[in-house]
C-alpha cells in the first residue's frame, strides 16, 4: 500500500510556538535556512525515487520562487499552507479568504499548475473554525489535510473521522492526520514532534498496524525539524521548547529509515488510489 508523504514548507522562525516571540514583520531579519533544509530532503527523496506533497507557505513562495519551481520540476505536488502561517482561529472569514487566495495564486503563478490541496497552519481547522471548509471549496481546492482527530491544546477535533473521506455536505475530500486508536483514544503517530519524541520502533510498529488494516496514512514533517542546527530561540515556554526541539538531532536519520520502511507518494495520488479523487 502506498501512503502519503507531506512536507510543510516553512522557516523555523514561522512556527506557531514562536508567534508570541517573533512577529511576522521581523521574519526577514532572521537567517533563512529553508532552501538548504529542503534541498537535503529533495536529494534524499530523489535518491529513493519518491514524490511527496509540499504544503507551501505563500510567503516562502514569494521570497523563494526558484525553490518552488525546483520542487515542482522534480515531480512533487505543490499544495497550499496559507500565506503567513497564522492559525485560523485568530482570523475572521474575510482575512482567511484573503490569506489563502493570495497564497494559492502565488503558487499557481509560479508553477503554472492548479493547486488543489490545502493544510492549515498548526492544523487549526477545529470545531470553532469548521467554516473554513466552505471557503476552501469556494476557492477551488479539492482536498484538505488539516483536521487532527486528537485532543490537543492548540488543535484537534477528537471525534472527527480517522480515515480519508468526503466531508458531508461538500465535495471536498479530507485526509485527516493519521492516528492509531488505543483504548478508545486516538494516538498521534504520524509525524512532527511525535515522530521525534517516540522511539522509532514505536512509530514504525504503529504505522504497520494501520497498514495491516488496509488503511493509508499521511506522514508530515517540516524541513527545520530535520536540521540539528535549527537555532534555539529564547523566550519560548518550557513546553513549547520541548515540543520544538525534542529529538531534532536524530530526526533526519529516522526520516531516512522511515521512507525505506514504507512506500510513499503524494496525497493526491493516495486519494486517487482510494477512489476519492478523480
Amino acid at each position: 500500500m502506498r501512503h502519503a508523504l507531506s512536507i510543510d514548507l516553512e522557516e523555523f522562525f514561522q512556527i506557531h510556538a514562536l508567534s508570541d516571540v517573533i512577529s511576522e514583520d521581523s521574519w526577514k531579519k532572521y537567517p533563512s535556512s529553508v532552501e538548504s533544509n529542503t534541498g537535503k530532503i529533495l536529494e534524499l527523496l530523489e535518491s529513493r525515487n519518491i514524490t511527496a506533497t509540499f504544503f507551501c507557505l505563500g510567503w516562502i513562495a514569494e521570497n523563494h520562487p526558484d525553490l518552488i519551481k525546483r520542487i515542482h520540476c522534480l515531480g512533487h505536488e505543490i499544495a497550499c499552507h496559507g500565506y503567513s502561517h497564522q492559525v485560523i482561529y485568530n482570523q475572521d472569514r474575510n482575512t482567511f479568504y484573503q490569506d489563502v487566495s493570495k497564497a494559492k495564486k502565488i503558487l499557481e503563478d509560479i508553477t503554472g499548475s492548479p493547486v488543489i490541496g490545502y493544510r492549515a497552519p498548526t492544523y487549526s481547522i477545529t470545531k470553532k473554525t469548521i467554516w473554513a471548509i466552505d471557503i476552501l471549496e469556494d476557492l477551488g481546492f479539492r482536498y484538505d489535510s488539516s483536521i487532527f482527530p486528537i485532543y490537543h491544546d492548540n488543535y484537534g477535533i477528537p471525534d472527527a473521522p480517522r480515515l480519508p473521506h468526503i466531508i458531508k455536505g461538500t465535495a471536498l475530500v479530507e485526509f485527516p492526520i493519521s492516528t492509531l486508536t488505543v483504548g478508545g483514544y486516538n494516538i498521534p503517530i504520524s509525524g512532527g514532534g511525535y515522530f521525534r519524541l517516540f522511539p522509532y520502533l514505536i512509530t514504525k510498529n504503529a504505522l504497520r498496524v494501520i497498514e495491516k488494516r488496509n488503511e493509508p496514512f499521511v506522514f508530515y514533517i517540516h524541513p527545520w525539524e530535520l536540521n540539528p542546527q535549527t537555532p534555539r530561540i529564547e523566550g519560548m515556554s518550557l513546553i513549547s521548547r520541548f515540543r520544538t526541539y525534542i529529538g531534532i538531532t536524530r530526526a533526519f536519520a529516522r526520516f531516512s529509515t522511515l521512507i525505506d520502511d514504507f512506500s510513499f507518494t503524494t496525497l493526491s495520488q493516495v486519494l486517487e488510489d482510494q477512489g476519492l479523487l478523480k
